[in-house]
């Protein structure tokens, strides 16, 4: 599945570029990553007649290293083109002392239990940079994102899961203050609500521009979102500690 998405996303995203070809232009390779932190994770699944429970506070969920990556391409001055791969995999543990309905299986009290939250995303975006000063830019665009997730609860002898998969399109957004010639303070991210659900994956970071070829940040990243229907019941917070480095080839 995996595979098909990366595979899909390229595919459409070179096709995007071979139209832009002869137009002054360039490439780039961002590479984000950190420490990523669960605020909250509530569950209940099916949403209509699970038990609700949390992966974070009725069981204990674990800080992860996580890893982005984002090749990018910008004609012009205005015009960016970037394709991302985002992975999310936190682990959970702990006992509960009620029974937990979860997709079908009953988690008896006091059982020691095991979940899994992952929440893959492929993201192909298009922003165009509105303003363009040279203290100040602003962009908006959007982006057509692929979710691949899963939530797992086990504990001895017993197992379920729920799967995931949907495509959802989504605003993207870029504001840049420039402070110097090297440095600036961005803010930037993805995001929509709508009556099924919500999306927001949003970053503020400080960037340094460490040559014509490369260039640094560090920020903070919040992913918050979720849904609320008959089939799932899942709004989760997570915090991200990151730095990141850009190639521009």
């Amino acid at each position: 599945m995996k595979k098909y998405f990366l595979t899909a996303y390229v595919s459409v995203f070179f096709l995007i570029l071979s139209g832009f070809s002869t137009l002054r232009s360039q490439a780039s390779l961002d590479l984000e990553t950190g420490i990523v932190f669960t605020g909250y994770n509530d569950v209940r699944i099916p949403g209509d007649q699970g038990t609700l429970f949390s992966l974070n506070k009725d069981l204990s969920a674990s800080a992860r290293i996580f890893y982005r990556i984002r090749a990018g391409y910008t004609i012009g001055t205005r015009h960016n083109l970037s394709l991302l791969y985002a992975p999310l995999n936190v682990k959970s543990q702990g006992i509960v002392q009620r029974d937990i309905t979860f997709e079908g299986v009953v988690f008896p009290a006091n059982s020691s239990l095991k979940g899994t939250y992952k929440f893959n995303s492929y993201r192909l975006t298009y922003r165009y940079d509105i303003i363009e000063k040279p203290r100040f830019e602003f962009g908006l665009g959007i982006t057509a994102k692929i979710r691949d997730a899963k939530i797992t609860l086990a504990s001895s002898g017993l197992a379920s899961e729920k799967t995931n998969v949907g495509f959802v399109p989504i605003i993207n957004f870029m504001l840049a203050w420039k402070t110097g010639e090297k440095l600036s303070i961005v803010l930037d991210g993805d995001a929509l609500a709508a009556p099924q659900g919500r999306a927001e994956d949003i970053q503020v970071a400080l960037n340094y521009r460490l040559s014509e070829k490369v260039g640094l940040r560090a920020g903070y990243r919040i992913l918050e979102g979720g849904a609320d229907n008959d089939e799932v019941y899942n709004f989760a917070l997570f915090n991200y500690a990151s730095v990141g480095l850009t190639l521009f080839l």
